[in-house]
Parts: structure tokens; sequence; C-alpha cells
């Protein structure tokens, strides 16, 4: 899973990539993003690596890329583009980062600071973003249409159609994730990789001494101040998260026990990310090894194995499938076949949260 993060100059973004990766990072000018890989908490894992006495155990990651400080300029609509847009096509979700600090020494560029005005101007980058990739889609299409024969033409005319719709529901205020589209028309734009299709989190970047009551008003008024699709909202005190990450993790526990910080603004963070995507975990394991892997809710099985290689997908005979509490309670498969809780599962089974699978393959 991949994250993008975006925002507005003196958003602080930045620090708020190093909170989440535990590392400090150039904030300066940078022609590429900083990339971050973090493994995802999961404290079912601790428990299964008992139960099968795994010599190794694989979490799940987050890949969070932070990228380059935007020009001079940037949320006056001019939009997205270049290795910036192709960075950010790449990613599952976006996260924007609005400013919800005052720092006389780095002065907000409008004179005040307001994240939901921000937050809006950045979401805003991203509709022009896209606007402007359905514009040259238009151009090719209309383009195309020169000497094409009848079927074709009826063809290209649909995919007009299609563009123009997408365009004015933009125009409107529309987000391509929340308009419309028929069960062909959802897979054709795919490779477009539109951004307002994409799951955002936005994140307020507070200031250290902000209070954890004054946090949860901050998140209750961007959700309240911005209307977009499938978004969720987050405060943070992306400074201080910044200095606790980076200590050892005894003295992180103390310090934010005294700094009434309990919950890391990663975990934050990744719950968030599941819950935009609509994720869960199924795990699979043995001795030799325990491993995490997140998927698209509901998927069916057999495309599950094929998380794990595709000859499992292609071969798929049926899936033995465990729920978590009942696999720790039963202490493995054994018992819990004896105990009638193992399910033979078919290729169409939606995996669910927390389910332990031993895949049968052909292959």
């Amino acid at each position: 899973m991949q994250i993008g993060i975006v925002g507005l100059p003196t958003s602080g973004k930045t620090t708020v990539f190093s909170a989440l990766v535990g590392s400090a990072a150039s904030p300066g000018a940078r022609a590429r993003p900083n990339v971050g890989v973090v493994k995802v908490p999961d404290p079912r894992l601790d428990v299964l690596a008992q139960v099968f006495g795994s010599r190794r155990v694989v979490q799940a990651e987050v890949a969070f890329v932070d990228l380059p400080t935007p020009p001079e300029g940037f949320g006056e609509t001019r939009g997205i583009s270049g290795q910036s847009l192709n960075d950010l096509q790449a990613v599952d979700a976006l996260m924007v980062v609005a400013r919800a600090f005052d720092d006389p020494s780095v002065p907000h560029p409008t004179g005040s600071v307001d994240p939901v005005r921000d937050a809006e101007a950045m979401l805003y980058e991203l509709v022009f973003s896209d606007i402007e990739i359905i514009d040259r889609r238009i151009t090719r299409l209309k383009s195309g249409l020169k000497g094409a024969k009848a079927v074709e033409r009826a063809e290209i005319n649909g995919g007009l159609d299609l563009m123009a719709r997408l365009k004015a529901g933009l125009e409107s205020g529309e987000a391509v994730g929340s308009q419309r589209l028929s069960e062909a028309e959802a897979p054709a734009i795919a490779g477009y990789r539109f951004l307002t299709a994409k799951p955002c989190i936005v994140a307020a970047n507070a200031s250290e001494n902000v209070a954890e009551d004054d946090l949860a008003a901050l998140e209750q008024g961007l959700r309240d101040g911005l209307d977009w699709p499938n978004l969720r909202a987050v405060a943070i005190r992306g400074k201080l998260e910044m200095e606790l990450a980076q200590m050892e993790p005894d003295d992180e526990i103390e310090f934010r026990a005294m700094m009434d910080a309990p919950y890391p603004a990663l975990q934050r963070m990744i719950e968030l990310a599941y819950e935009a995507l609509d994720l869960v975990t199924f795990f699979t394991g043995n001795e030799r090894e325990l491993r995490a892997w997140p998927v698209d809710r509901n998927i069916p099985a057999s495309r599950a194995a094929g998380k794990i290689h595709s000859d499992f997908e292609a071969g798929f005979i049926r899936a033995e499938v465990v729920g978590f509490d009942d696999f720790s309670r039963c202490g493995g498969y054994a018992e819990s076949r004896r105990q009638g809780l193992l399910r033979q599962q078919g290729r169409d089974y939606g995996v669910r949260d927390g389910d332990v699978i031993h895949f049968l393959s052909n292959v």
C-alpha cells in the first residue's frame, strides 16, 4: 500500500512524513519524493507466532511518499503535473496535510492559518489535474475520429461522451470518485488513475502544545467543512510526533504519557488508510513463516491466493479457513478441525478480516 503526501507550502507535510516513518527527512527543495516504508503493527501476529511456532514473522507494509515542495503559487488552481502527477497517480491513497499551527518564524503565505481553506485549495488542485488529463484524452479521441470506420467512430464517440460527463462533474465540484458510472465505465477509466478517484485523508498539522480535545475539534471541523467523497480527517501534532517517533521505545512510551499523546500518529494513519481503502488482513502461517496479507474486503479466496503466488490462483482447489479468535483459542488447525470450526471454502468465498487460511492448489 502506498500513500502519497501532498500539501501547500509551509504546511509541514515533510514533518508529518518524518513523524510517520520515524526518521527526519529534509523539507528543502528537491527533485524526487521522500519515500519511507513502515511495518503495520498487528498484535494478532504475536499470538499466531506462538501458535505456529514461526521462526519468521512478516508484517504488512505501508509506503509513505512525500512529494517535493511545490512551486510558488501552488494552490492557485494550477493543478499538479509532470513527475509529481506521475508519482501521485501511482499511489493507492492520498494524504493532504493542512497547516493548523501558528509560527511567526514561518509565516503562512496568505497571512492566516485556516486548515479547512488550505485543504480545500489542495483538493481543488486534484480536480484541475484531473480536468487536464481529461482534456488531453478528449483531444486524442477527437484526433482519432479522422479516418475511423463506423464501428470505431461509435466507440470513440462513447469515450468522448464519458470524458465530457466526467469533466462536467469535476467542473461542478464533483470528484470522479463520487460520480455515477456504469459497470462497463468504471473499469474503462481505471487506467487514467484520476486523483479525485483515490481515497483521501486530510491531516491537520497542529502545534505541539495543542490539547487532545482541541485535536478532536480540529478533526470535526475538517469533516464539517469539506465536501469530498470517501474523506477521512485526522489532526496530529506533527513536530511532537516526529520527535517522539525518533526516541527509543521505552523513552517514547514515557514521554507520550507526559505529553498526553498516547496514540501514535502512525497507528492512526494506518487505521484510516485501511478504512479508506476498505482493506482487511488475512494470515498464512507454519513453523517456517507467518505472514499478514492486506487485501480488499471480501476478495474472492482464489484471488487472495494469487496475492501469495499467481500459480496458487490458477491452480486453486479450496481454502481451509478459521477465524483468528477460534484459531488462537484452539491452538491451531488440528483442534479447530476437531471442533468443527475449520471451514472448507471455494474460490468465490469472500475473505474476512482475521481469517487464518491454508490454501490448497494443484501446483
